[in-house]
């Protein structure tokens, strides 16, 4: 299996992830929370780890030590809340209130707490890793940071607006980096590529 095959899957994936987070965010902010929206976000999560992947393997040589690292703890932190996407949004979603709010007072609560956290470390130190790198744009770098970060903590709330911009901020973010991973690689990388420790 090739790295160009890599980066290609890696990114369709990234556009089905972007897509499956953006849409029902903007759906939800008309309709609120649907069997069908919970769907679509809780098996979109499955496609997270190829694109991450892809945009790491994308900047991987820029991003040196502190970018294999980031990216190694995103990758954990991204199976596990993919994991609990997939509970809240295919399972929870299908039991009554009372029983899924047991659920998530027990042991289950913390299980679900440090999958979170370890999520916003690692999207926060991948989110930095590229900006340091400059080989994938700046503003949807940043985006990734802010908005999958806001997407971990406001998880457990209601649906309201702000929760629905975030999803589609997380989105598009993702879908601009999917595509600049498949766009030709930058003539210079700037000062911070050539000094970051490899």
């Amino acid at each position: 299996m090739s790295t160009t095959w890599l980066l290609r899957f890696g990114a369709a994936c990234g556009v089905v992830l972007g897509l499956s987070t953006a849409v029902p965010g903007l759906v939800e902010a008309f309709t609120g929370e649907t069997a069908a929206t919970s769907f679509v976000i809780g098996v979109g999560a499955a496609f997270g780890a190829p694109a991450l992947t892809a945009l790491y393997l994308r900047q991987r040589a820029e991003s040196g030590r502190f970018g294999a690292v980031a990216y190694a703890v995103n990758l954990i932190g991204l199976g596990l809340f993919a994991g609990v996407a997939f509970a809240l949004n295919l399972v929870l979603f299908y039991v009554d209130e009372a029983v899924a709010d047991e659920v998530l007072a027990g042991p289950t609560r913390f299980a679900v707490l440090g999958g979170a956290l370890v999520f916003v470390a690692g999207t926060v130190l991948f989110s930095v890793s590229m900006l340091r790198a400059r080989v994938l744009p700046a503003l949807p770098a940043a985006g990734y940071g802010a908005a999958f970060t806001l997407l971990a903590l406001l998880a457990s709330l209601p649906d309201s607006p702000v929760t629905s911009a975030v999803h589609v901020l997380a989105g598009g973010s993702l879908i601009w980096l999917s595509v600049a991973v498949r766009a030709p690689a930058p003539a210079c990388r700037g000062p911070l590529a050539v000094t970051t420790s490899r």
